[in-house]
């Protein structure tokens, strides 16, 4: 078969699957509404103040709103976090001090955390830097949570348990939240005082529930991923219990200021436009992957999660085996991406990672994952992680075109 007979085989069989999204996306879709309407977002949200950003109308109901959907006692939602990492970093100096400890239970974080953590790097304030020790609980050799590890792991000084919902750049299977649910409850019966703090990234409006709905006390993530809808320039939120947000917030300004600073810059139409967009946004990029695992698997390739398994996430993993198949498919990514098509991906060295990269991301905002991209780290066993996509018919198109291109690279 040629690539387009695999596309159209593979959109056929994903026929009731799509159709299963699409009624996920109807559930969450009607969530956001109801927190809309229960705070009479009106027009004269979309305003904005300058300066210090105090008394920002649109911004205060906006917290709410996002609280409200996420099923948390507050939220930050700012256009001054950078990216997710710094989200994640906010909230993990806001909560921490000197001899805490932070364990990680689902293995070694991202890459983007390592020197936040201190792991990698030196000199530039990591936690290990500030006297916060860190611990992690290896996956077992089948890529799974080590629950009976984990059932008795929580010591005296374990201050917060990371839980990275995604999987990274690693080959594991990202959580559901069944599995969060779970880690929340072991930890919470060593030690009710122990903060359970999730990565949210790449997570938001996959299931009809979110972490800080099930027992998380804290979560963060990214504006570019899937809460904006594809359409919000920047920022990143926080969310879950009150103390626990004003917290984190305190390390985004300053002590004394926490979130009632941080001026929105006129954004606010999109902050709110962006969470509406994003349930239907999740659920075409998720159409994505069930394509891209569908079509990839026929051609022999290991995939994950799988074809037809429930996602838990935006990311669809390919195990390509070299890296001139790696460079190959994100080079026809790139080639069908609407901005930047011309440009061909080469590794390179990014801020935050051991690696180096080959990314594909012809993307409207700058990094964007929520938008589709395609990236790697350039080491074995050489995997390709596509993310996001505003409709699935662009990611089938892309499909077609890195599907001949892995093929030519093989030759």
């Amino acid at each position: 078969m040629n690539s387009s007979e695999y596309l159209q085989v593979a959109e056929k069989a994903l026929v009731p699957i799509f159709y299963e999204i699409d009624t996920k996306v109807k559930v969450n879709l009607k969530k956001v509404l109801d927190a809309f309407r229960r705070y009479h977002v009106g027009v004269h949200h979309f305003a904005s103040v300058s300066g210090y950003g105090h008394d920002d109308l649109g911004r205060q109901i906006l917290d709410r709103v996002f609280a409200d959907v996420m099923g948390a006692e507050a939220a930050a939602v700012r256009v001054q976090f950078v990216s997710g990492t710094h989200a994640i970093a906010c909230c993990l100096f806001g909560v921490l001090r000197p001899g805490d400890e932070m364990l990680a239970v689902v293995g070694a974080p991202y890459d983007t955390l390592e020197e936040v953590i201190g792991l990698r790097g030196q000199g530039q304030g990591s936690l290990l830097e500030f006297g916060i020790n860190y611990r992690q609980l290896d996956l077992t050799a089948e890529g799974e949570i080590n629950w009976q590890v984990l059932s008795n792991a929580i010591s005296g000084n374990t201050r917060l348990v990371l839980i990275q919902r995604s999987c990274g750049y690693s080959w594991r299977s990202s959580l559901s939240i069944h599995d969060i649910e779970r880690i929340i409850g072991l930890v919470k019966h060593q030690n009710s005082n122990t903060i359970c703090f999730v990565d949210n990234c790449y997570g938001e409006f996959i299931e009809d529930r979110e972490p800080t709905g099930v027992g998380a006390d804290l979560m963060a993530g990214s504006l570019i991923k899937n809460p904006g809808g594809t359409i919000v320039t920047a920022g990143g939120y926080v969310a879950g219990k009150s103390e626990l947000v004003e917290a984190a917030t305190c390390r985004l300004t300053a002590p004394g200021i926490g979130s009632s600073g941080g001026a929105t810059f006129d954004q606010n139409r999109l902050l709110f436009q962006g969470l509406f967009l994003a349930p239907q946004m999740v659920g075409e990029a998720m159409k994505g992957n069930h394509l891209t695992a569908y079509v990839f698997q026929q051609l022999g390739y290991p995939v994950n999660p799988e074809p037809k398994a429930l996602r838990r996430d935006v990311i669809q993993a390919i195990q390509l085996g070299s890296p001139k198949k790696l460079i190959a498919f994100c080079k026809a990514i790139q080639q069908h991406s609407p901005i930047g098509s011309y440009l061909d991906p080469v590794p390179a060295e990014m801020p935050g990672y051991e690696s180096q990269l080959v990314m594909a991301g012809g993307t409207f905002i700058d990094g964007s994952t929520s938008e589709f991209s395609a990236d790697g780290p350039l080491r074995e066993p050489y995997i390709v992680f596509c993310q996001g996509g505003t409709h699935w018919t662009h990611i089938a198109i892309a499909l077609e075109a890195a599907i001949e291109a892995v093929g030519l690279a093989d030759s």
